[in-house]
């Protein structure tokens, strides 16, 4: 019983059910507000018309009261022509009532009165006038029929709350029965996901209610999830895969020394060798942990104005002498007019030079690069570009390049780890920075970054 009690259908079942009871009481309370209000009027009004009509003629107030109390059928008329000592003069009314003003205002009294041969004390409906002779003439009415409406109305209540109440609880029950099968639903999908199958999506409707928006979300989630956990996969084995080379390599390494050294010259030779590899495999775990840790948005706190000009003319200048050993001709161009951006000004840099570095390594002895900075169309965004004379990348890889431990066929016989660029991406999404891949005007490839400008955000966020 108690987990009826506290299920979801229950629930809204009974807060339907409840609001329409409300609803309903509001309604007839409303009804009889208006119902003996308005009976209440008229009445008012018709005794305020005869009692003024028998005031307006003193010489015909006697008939004009018997004709009052002669067109009763029901003995709820009742009407009284009293002297100025009180006697009574005509009418069905013995005597005048107490405390009745005489000003013609309708109030409620009780008298007695003569009904059908009886003496009865009964709440009249009353209005009372002087005349210049000092009579009083009094015309008055049963409350009685206005007290019957009312409690017609209060049963008429009473009797239609327990169908509504029926009727709002079948209703609830059919709403929170469609409402949890759409739950249930959704609750096996969720169920299937937390057992691991991270293919399963929840069910979506037609009607584009809250349930399909929430269900469209859920499964945006899961989507996001289900890459998340595939890349996670993809980069467990690729680091298994980098690792493995080095360590064999490595401990093949170790083992010839310690077993082939003829002096400590050779030994010294093969750890030197070895430390060379736990270089390269540490450098490829730092990377991954940094890629980790930017995607996640930890950096963000050293976010501040960047002058891109000066951090493209550093990267330009720190890579000049790398260009120059290989014979490649490494060209800067910085247009002055480019604004600040807010952003991390190390990992921007950071990101200029891991293209830098990547485009000078496959670019053969001869060739260029080109590492520009513009505005977008003369005034839009900042758009940071490296354009090389190298092999490039063919168009059905350009999608995969900025993924971790990703190698083209034809960088795999260059020495590297395939999270270069797959830093730059990072570096870019927390920026905001869009990064495209495309064709150079001379062969290779030419990468662009095109990054928000200052004035721009300002100018959107007013």
């Amino acid at each position: 019983m108690s987990r009826l009690t506290r299920s979801f259908a229950f629930r809204w079942a009974l807060g339907i059910a409840l609001w329409s009871t409300l609803l309903s009481l509001m309604l007839f309370a409303f009804v009889y507000w208006q119902t003996a209000a308005f009976m209440q009027d008229e009445l008012n009004q018709v005794l305020r018309h005869e009692v003024r009509y028998a005031a307006r003629d003193p010489g015909q107030a006697a008939n004009r009261i018997e004709t009052w109390i002669s067109e009763d059928l029901h003995s709820v008329h009742f009407a009284g022509l009293f002297g100025p000592d009180g006697k009574k003069l005509a009418g069905n009314l013995d005597a005048r009532p107490a405390n009745l003003s005489l000003d013609g205002e309708v109030r409620r009294i009780g008298t007695e009165v003569a009904i059908a041969g009886r003496r009865l004390h009964e709440d009249l409906w009353s209005a009372a006038v002087a005349l210049g002779d000092g009579t009083v003439v009094v015309v008055a009415h049963d409350t009685d029929e206005i007290d019957r409406a009312k409690s017609t109305v209060i049963r008429a209540l009473g009797l239609a709350l327990v169908p509504t109440l029926a009727f709002s609880i079948l209703g609830g029950v059919l709403l929170a029965g469609r409402a949890k099968r759409r739950l249930a639903s959704t609750e096996a999908a969720v169920a299937r996901v937390m057992r691991g199958d991270l293919r399963q999506r929840l069910p979506v409707g037609d009607a584009g209610d809250e349930f399909d928006r929430l269900a469209r979300d859920v499964n945006g989630m899961l989507d996001e999830i289900e890459r998340l956990m595939d890349e996670v996969r993809s980069v467990g084995d690729a680091v298994a895969h980098d690792l493995r080379t080095p360590l064999t390599r490595l401990r093949l390494r170790l083992e010839r020394g310690r077993d082939q050294a003829r002096d400590i010259g050779e030994l010294r030779e093969a750890v030197d060798q070895g430390l060379v590899w736990i270089d390269q495999t540490l450098e490829m775990v730092t990377a991954v942990l940094r890629i980790g840790e930017i995607e996640h948005g930890r950096r963000c706190a050293a976010f501040g104005p960047v002058d891109l000009g000066l951090v493209v003319s550093e990267a330009a200048e720190l890579f000049e002498p790398l260009a120059e050993d290989k014979g490649i001709d490494l060209e800067a161009t910085v247009d002055a007019g480019v604004p600040a951006i807010e952003g991390d000004r190390s990992l921007i840099f950071e990101a200029i030079s891991n293209l830098l570095d990547n485009a000078i390594k496959f670019t053969p002895a001869g060739g260029s690069v080109r590492l520009g900075l513009d505005r977008r169309d003369g005034d839009g965004d900042a758009v940071i570009s490296v354009e090389d004379t190298g092999p490039g990348i063919v168009a059905g890889e350009r999608d995969q390049v900025f993924k971790r431990f990703y190698r083209a066929e034809r960088a795999r016989q260059t020495q590297g780890n395939g999270l270069g660029l797959g830093l730059v991406a990072a570096i870019a999404k927390l920026h905001g920075f869009s990064l495209t891949v495309g064709d150079g005007r001379a062969g290779g490839c030419r990468f662009e970054m095109e990054c928000p400008v200052a004035d721009r955000r300002s100018t959107i966020t007013e």
